[in-house]
């Protein structure tokens, strides 16, 4: 599949019915989501015949993006109610079979899963307002739940791009920046003032299969 076909189709995704400023939720767009994905796939082979795990699923444009390019099962976990419905039918609109759905908290997944994903990719919360430190507690679940070989991608302000890096190196792990991009947060909730916002975001590949030795 192309890529801008592959952005075509997830244009139909429907996005958040009711979504929540306290848990950051703000649409991923086709344009992004297809770009990434894409890359994911044809540089990397790390979504054709993979089981991928989507964390912080949302509305399922990332899982169903993955479906589409080949993946063989996709987890997608995500903790609201309401994004879970709209994740649900979004599935059942593209006629999807295998995407499971799991309802919960990321944090806890590590006492419910087993590191069995070849993939793990999440469009995590930025961390802002009361979710200090958020990002990085989906970046280490993701990393825990990864087979021996395997890698996460990530989404994070570009801004905390040297904190990120440094961290993962420290810890034994290869990781690099793929690109920066631009991430729309569009007029969504009454704080907003301006009709859309671009923040620079950097998508992120950690991997397990060059780490070094953990100290």
């Amino acid at each position: 599949m192309k890529r801008k076909q592959l952005e075509s189709y997830l244009q139909d995704v429907e996005q958040f019915s009711e979504p929540k400023i306290d848990l950051e939720q703000y649409p991923t767009d086709a344009h992004l989501a297809a770009t990434t994905l894409y890359t994911i796939a044809t540089s990397y082979g790390d979504i054709e015949g993979q089981h991928v795990l989507d964390l912080g699923a949302g509305c399922g444009v990332l899982s169903i993006g993955c479906v589409m390019l080949g993946a063989v099962m996709v987890t997608a976990v995500e903790i609201d109610d309401d994004a879970v419905a709209d994740l649900k039918t979004n599935i059942d609109d593209f006629e999807i079979d295998n995407i499971d759905v799991i309802k919960g908290d990321v944090r806890q997944l590590p006492h419910l899963l087993s590191p069995v994903y070849d993939t793990v990719i999440t469009n995590p919360p930025f961390g802002t307002k009361n979710n200090e430190g958020i990002d990085m507690d989906f970046l280490d679940v993701g990393l825990k739940l990864l087979k021996n070989g395997g890698s996460v991608y990530s989404f994070h302000k570009s801004s905390t791009r040297d904190y990120i890096m440094k961290r993962c190196h420290s810890n034994g792990y290869a990781a690099s920046v793929i690109s920066e991009m631009k991430f729309l947060i569009p007029k969504m909730y009454k704080i907003h003032k301006q009709e859309n916002v671009y923040v620079n975001v950097d998508f992120i590949r950690i991997s397990t299969d060059s780490a070094l030795p953990v100290r």
